[in-house]
């Protein structure tokens, strides 16, 4: 019998869900700028997945030179125009929004399922789990992630790897915290009582009954975090601890640039651009599903 009702329980929740799915996909299609910016994070990532193909001259992301054709402006041959060293900068753009893509998996892929476990562990049992977990947690949120990728990175060889792992070492805390306070609201609730009535393990209720109710906010945060780690990433390559030549990190080829403005400015500029179109279109992905599923994420 408590068998039966717990599938009918679930059979109820589940169509709720989607319900509630189906509302958020029609209100977000009416925010032209949540659909702009859904667009561009597309349009980028296509272009990132086949760069090979797109970049006019692929050959010019590695260990190449041509001295004769350095520093040319824009021009048919050369959209973006040529670097100090005679690269292609359209087609290390492209590769260089690889790398970026690239920083953003591997450190959300490691920040947003731990600090999700950790927050759902926490926010569930309460007592002094709660409390080990969030002091630890808030210890972490005291040292600014950029300073201690700087730190991490100086400590270790200078790599893109070195990079990812530093700027991925802090980021679970902010997930963890979120996650934390909704289910320490949500542990409470009728369906979560309810669930506990039909006889459901812990597990299934923080994963099949409370998690879902966090997936929209997780998945506000995860956007918008995408371009902070962008943002930190090239920061990290700008200052030299981050991409190294000759890969094409976007935040390496600003910082190159820089020293020969203002009159090679596209040097500089288009791969400026292309950060900041990069981060735009996340913002705006992320404050359109804000919108959609009224829901507050602070940082």
């Amino acid at each position: 019998m408590s068998t039966s009702r717990s599938n009918l329980l679930d059979q109820i929740v589940s169509e709720q869900r989607r319900e509630l799915w189906a509302r958020a996909w029609k209100r977000f299609r009416s925010r032209p700028m949540s659909v702009i910016g859904l667009a561009i994070i597309v349009l980028i990532v296509l272009a990132a997945l086949l760069a090979p193909v797109l970049a006019p001259y692929p050959e010019h992301v590695g260990k190449y030179t041509d001295f004769a054709s350095a520093l040319e402006s824009p021009s048919l041959e050369h959209p973006m125009g040529t670097d100090h060293v005679g690269r292609d900068i359209l087609s290390r753009v492209l590769f260089g929004y690889r790398i970026s893509l690239m920083l953003v998996g591997v450190v959300l892929g490691f920040g947003v399922p731990s600090g999700v476990l950790l927050g759902l562990v926490a926010g569930y049992y309460g007592g002094w789990t709660e409390t080990v977990i969030m002091r630890i947690t808030d210890t972490a949120l005291a040292l600014p992630p950029l300073v201690m990728a700087l730190a991490i990175t100086s400590a270790l060889q200078p790599t893109l790897w070195n990079a990812m792992i530093a700027v991925a070492a802090l980021w679970w805390t902010w997930h963890t915290r979120l996650v934390q306070s909704i289910v320490s609201s949500e542990r409470n609730e009728e369906y979560v009582q309810a669930a506990k009535l039909a006889g459901a393990s812990s597990r299934h209720i923080m994963f099949r009954e409370i998690l879902p109710n966090c997936l929209s906010p997780i998945l506000v945060k995860v956007t918008l975090d995408a371009g902070f780690v962008i943002l930190i990433g090239a920061g990290l390559s700008f200052i030299g601890v981050g991409v190294q030549p000759p890969q094409p990190g976007l935040g390496t080829m600003v910082s190159q640039g820089t020293g020969y403005l203002p009159e090679s400015w596209w040097f500089a500029i288009f791969p400026g651009t292309a950060i900041f179109v990069l981060v735009m279109g996340f913002n705006m992905l992320g404050d359109g599903l804000r919108d959609v599923f009224d829901v507050e994420v602070n940082r």
